[in-house]
């Protein structure tokens, strides 16, 4: 397979979007806060919301694309509604088709999505939250400058089994990374 086209989704990759992230959540439902019952009611429209056009501000949502223009996986940055929070990105929706997946799409999906924010100058930190029990794909997030700050245990719930989520963050302003360095202050 040649490398993937990583770009930002537009409304006509809705529907793509949308089918894969169905069978995201159907296939790995202890990966996701989102359930595929709920979900695959949702329209492919109702995601619209994750999508702002590149040189403007607000919610972004990128795709992997195979030659044949097929959408392999994707990612979302998601930026809050409260001022005093927009300096902190979420990243969401982190996920690859199966027939794919171990391939490196997953690590150029976040490489694209921390590229973007650390240039666009908004952010000082993306945060995210992954399934603790899921290793490889916490050493994925680690291996791109993830660290952890938290657990939330029994975060989720599936099919009878709690499972706990990991907190993770990413600094990426200058400050923010000497602010990483520096001694906490409060505990002093």
């Amino acid at each position: 397979m040649s490398a993937p086209v990583i770009r930002f989704l537009t409304e006509e990759d809705l529907t793509a979007y949308k089918r894969l992230r169905d069978k995201a959540l159907q296939d790995f439902p202890d990966a996701f806060t989102s359930d595929y019952a709920s979900e695959h009611l949702r329209t492919a429209a109702s995601y619209a919301n994750r999508i702002t056009a590149p040189d403007q501000r607000g919610n972004k949502l990128w795709g992997a694309f195979d030659e044949s223009g097929q959408l392999l996986g994707s990612i979302a940055l998601e930026v809050s509604a409260k001022p005093q929070q927009r300096h902190i990105g979420s990243v969401l929706g982190m996920f690859v088709s199966s027939a794919v997946q171990r391939q490196g799409i997953a690590s150029k999906l976040i490489a694209r999505c921390a590229d973007f924010a650390s240039a666009n100058g908004q952010f000082d930190q993306l945060i995210l939250t992954v399934t603790a029990s899921n290793t490889h794909v916490v050493q994925l997030y680690e291996r791109a400058g993830f660290v952890r700050y938290g657990l939330l245990s029994r975060a989720i719930f599936v099919s009878g089994v709690y499972h706990d989520k990991l907190l993770m963050r990413r600094p990426l302003s200058a400050a923010a990374l000497q602010r990483e360095a520096a001694p906490d202050k409060l505990g002093a």
